[in-house]
């Protein structure tokens, strides 16, 4: 079967940590991705579940803004909290 190059941008940590991972599976980077070619073409669908973070939601993030800005000039009503431990 023809073989085709694919070129696409992806950030260096997170190639190198793939790397790693593909590696210790025993597989390269390439085979990872034709593996997971083959499954999206096949089943024609992303083969895991994708969901938004709600913590990135555009609410939350101008809330943390504010908070930020609070703290920063000084404005913050911060209360002290006890710490929750958990047993493992």
């Amino acid at each position: 079967m023809p073989q085709s190059i694919v070129n696409f941008r992806l950030d260096e940590s997170i190639k190198k940590n793939m790397e790693k991972v593909c590696k210790d599976m025993g597989m390269s980077m390439s085979t990872a991705f034709t593996i997971f070619a083959v499954k999206v073409t096949k089943e024609k669908r992303i083969p895991f579940e994708i969901n938004a973070d709600p913590f990135y939601s555009t609410k939350n993030m101008q809330y943390l803004e504010t908070v930020i800005k609070n703290i920063e000039n000084g404005t913050a009503n911060l209360k002290e909290h006890d710490l929750i431990e958990e047993e493992e």
